[in-house]
């Protein structure tokens, strides 16, 4: 059993000094929190759902807690230069499609999602890797990849490589 500091640092960009704040404003004690979506209300970091008629409003994320929000998105920011990481695969996919801003502050939400798992169950972090969300839906990633090339103006035809044995 890791002590919980050793734990945090498991994470892509949380080092030592982030491990620490981030004890020191949580705990090690996470059934202080009735769900991971209560922690990161409290934190600051929780995703808005500002809808009404179907329509969808832009939201404000919540005050919160100011070191641990800091201490989170400082996180995010360094994860998102670890090299061949879940974290910065989805850092970058978020912020071409709603900018910096706003990926840092959903990067630094699964960071707060995977600290509050790691600690209520003593359990090491898990990276999913680079190619995970490729992984998820390869038919849309090689369809919208072909279409990319053909506006290239590039003929592609797709042959299914045979497996190594």
């Amino acid at each position: 059993m890791l002590p919980s500091s050793a734990l945090l640092q498991e994470i892509p960009g949380v080092e030592r000094t982030l491990a620490a704040v981030i004890i020191a404003e949580l705990g090690v004690d996470m059934s202080v929190f009735q769900s991971v979506s209560h922690l990161a209300s409290c934190a600051g970091v929780c995703p808005g759902n500002n809808e009404s008629a179907g329509r969808r409003k832009t939201s404000r994320i919540p005050k919160g807690n100011v070191y641990l929000k800091t201490a989170l998105v400082e996180a995010a920011n360094s994860a998102a230069r670890a090299k061949g990481t879940y974290l910065r695969d989805k850092f970058y996919r978020l912020k071409a499609r709603r900018g910096y801003k706003r990926a840092a502050v959903a990067t630094a939400h699964k960071i707060l999602v995977s600290i509050y798992h790691m600690l209520s169950q003593n359990v090491s972090y898990d990276d999913l890797g680079d190619l995970y969300l490729d992984n998820l839906n390869k038919h849309h990633l090689t369809r919208n990849l072909v279409h990319r090339l053909e506006r290239l103006g590039y003929s592609v035809t797709l042959t299914l490589q045979q497996e190594a044995a």
